[in-house]
């Protein structure tokens, strides 16, 4: 199961340093920052308290850059069970301590050694066993699973207080520890020879579905790997039973399986993603030109059913030196188990199933995205976008790529991000404003229409929405757009101008506000001025207009005309225009003469 990446929060600006070199070690990590005494952060946050007690009941590891006893105390109403707690670290303003506070049972003092590595100082680390051991008993290394957790602060307690232990089976970490293991009487000595009692603990490490007991830990190396073929409509439920039967009749623990794996034109496939949630372990692609070659003659000999394919996905899998332990064929799916000759690490292994985040974020800077854009954008492996657009998502984070393409390549841009997820990346699709409004979200799905490229149909597709410009300008000078409202784009590049035309005149007769994007560019001089022509066929010279620029960014304005005085030069690309309603009104404010601009609720037909 992979690890939950950290929140890094911290309280000044000068923490951001330390919060970026810890971010860069974690993919997917984000910096927290209080509103008013931090930038340039992924998230703000305006109450401390609050903030921590939220991540720690979401169990969200938590590495926070200010003194131990502030956490201790925040925390400390929400304390109540250690098999529940996340990892939580303290972390000094200058990285010269790495404290781990909480949640010894989920890596918390791995996590301080990582931490303290890159920043080039010893954790301080006070577990007890994990000192005089040299390891952590209660958190083993990624690829094993401790069975039974439940025994093992009396299994410690037993070891500190004197007594011996004897390792069954085959893993370096506890080779390589200070464990107190019981030394074998030597060869053809008598039992009253031995040289160390006999040991009172056990450590099993084995792939094998065992019963834990009190004075024995067992853990499960990830060393099982589940391959699925010919995967017929089944109910996920039946499927997720079926893989538990084959596992129970094979004697091997759900724990061992490191990963469950398919040929790539089934990805996305329903069945597989809930087999891989319900096991908590990840389905990887592989395509058939990566498979290994292998003598199946016998194997087809002794069962019939044998699927070959399945058989070489699962070895190709477990890697060199493993071996296929077992086949089967359900009426929902044919399979086969390979068994590798050391711990595995799945993600390392053929494709992920692809994603395609189609992101908006939102018409300025980091201020106006919403958190889950911004975690998109922190996860994801590769941005794809118009390079102004890019730049306002702000910086990768190491490892990540970006990909510019020219504001007018909408398709090829959607094509190329699509190719991109197909490969098994996690891409984001960037857009400021909202990415379904004129942007890239319809050109995506239009893209998948056209093409109809069966490798896209595996992809995982969102949309992630943003502000858009027509909600921050309508924000900045009140509430333009409180009652009904429509947008129109004057670009004729994509639809005829006679068209948009007929929708400003409709809309106009309907009196609705409305929102323009897209007002005039350098090749399109003339048609704001048309559309001011037709709204004053039928719109009173006094309707407020909006013009809103820059919104979010440097430079940004906001100014308020009537449809009368509004010149087409007022406007550029840059600009967002609101059209009243015979119902919008403009407020004078006490001060600078500013004004708010705002249209009620209610329709009076006597205006």
């Amino acid at each position: 199961m992979n690890r939950v990446s950290p929140a890094i929060v911290i309280l000044g600006q000068n923490s951001l340093p330390i919060a970026q070199t810890i971010s860069a070690i974690f993919p997917g990590s984000q910096i927290y920052g209080l509103v008013d005494r931090t930038s340039d952060t992924d998230i703000n946050f305006s109450n401390f308290g609050e903030t921590l007690r939220e991540l720690f009941a979401t169990q969200t590891p938590i590495i926070a850059i200010c003194a131990a006893g502030i956490i201790i105390r925040t925390l400390a109403p929400l304390l109540s069970d250690k098999r529940a707690e996340p990892p939580v670290l303290a972390v000094a303003e200058d990285g010269s301590a790495v404290v781990p506070l909480l949640g010894g049972l989920h890596g918390v003092n791995d996590l301080a050694r990582e931490i303290a590595a890159a920043l080039g100082v010893q954790p301080a680390i006070t577990t007890t066993g994990d000192i005089r051991f040299r390891t952590a008993l209660l958190s083993p290394p990624q690829g094993y699973y401790l069975a039974n957790p439940e025994d093992a602060k009396t299994f410690i307690s037993n070891l500190l207080a004197g007594a011996k232990v004897s390792i069954e089976g085959d893993a370096s970490w506890l080779w390589e520890s200070n464990l107190p293991l019981a030394q074998p009487a030597p060869r053809g000595a008598a039992p009253t020879e031995r040289i160390a009692p006999a040991a009172k603990l056990t450590i099993r490490v084995t792939e094998k579905a065992v019963v834990p007991t009190p004075d024995c830990l067992v853990y499960h190396p990830q060393v099982v790997t589940f391959a699925l073929t010919q995967l017929s409509d089944i109910e996920p439920e039946k499927a997720i039973y079926y893989v538990q039967q084959i596992l129970e009749n094979a004697d091997l623990a759900a724990a061992s399986v490191a990963g469950f794996f398919a040929l790539k034109h089934e990805m996305g496939n329903p069945t597989l993603e809930a087999i891989s949630q319900f096991f908590k372990v990840p389905v990887r692609f592989l395509n058939l030109p990566e498979l290994v070659e292998f003598d199946t003659v016998k194997l087809i000999q002794y069962n019939s059913s044998f699927d070959v394919t399945a058989a070489q996905i699962s070895l190709t899998a477990a890697g060199a030196n493993s071996q296929l332990i077992g086949y089967d064929r359900t009426n929902a799916f044919s399979c086969a188990i390979a068994l590798a000759a050391e711990p595995i690490d799945a993600s390392a292994i053929g494709i992920s199933r692809g994603k395609l985040a189609i992101v908006g974020t939102g018409p300025g800077g980091a201020p106006w995205m919403s958190p889950e854009v911004k975690q998109i954008l922190r996860e994801a492996t590769d941005w794809v976008g118009y390079k102004f657009y890019l730049d306002l998502a702000g910086t990768l984070r190491e490892g990540q790529k970006r990909h510019d393409s020219d504001n007018r390549e909408e398709i090829d841009r959607a094509r190329f991000a699509l190719d991109l997820a197909a490969s098994g990346k996690s891409v984001a699709v960037v857009s400021s404003g909202d990415p379904g409004i004129f942007a890239m979200a319809a050109a995506v799905f239009e893209a998948i229409d056209s093409d109809s490229k069966p490798e896209w149909q595996g992809i995982d597709i969102r949309v992630a929405p943003g502000i858009s410009a027509m909600q921050a300008a309508a924000a900045a000078i009140g509430a333009p757009l409180g009652h009904d409202f429509c947008a129109i784009s004057l670009s004729d590049i994509l639809k005829p101008w006679e068209v948009i035309e007929q929708r400003i005149a409709a809309a106009a007769k309907a009196d609705l506000v409305m929102a323009f994007y897209n007002p005039i560019s350098k090749q399109r001089i003339w048609q704001l001025g048309r559309a001011i022509e037709i709204l004053l066929q039928t719109r009173d010279a006094k309707t407020p207009v909006v013009l809103g620029r820059n919104l979010g960014r440097p430079g940004q304005s906001v100014r308020v005309c009537t449809l009368g005085e509004f010149q087409p030069e007022d406007a550029d690309m840059r600009t967002l225009v609101i059209v009243g309603s015979s119902q919008t009104r403009i407020i004078p404010r006490k001060y600078g003469g500013d004004v708010w601009v705002y249209t009620p609720r209610r329709y009076d037909l006597n205006l």
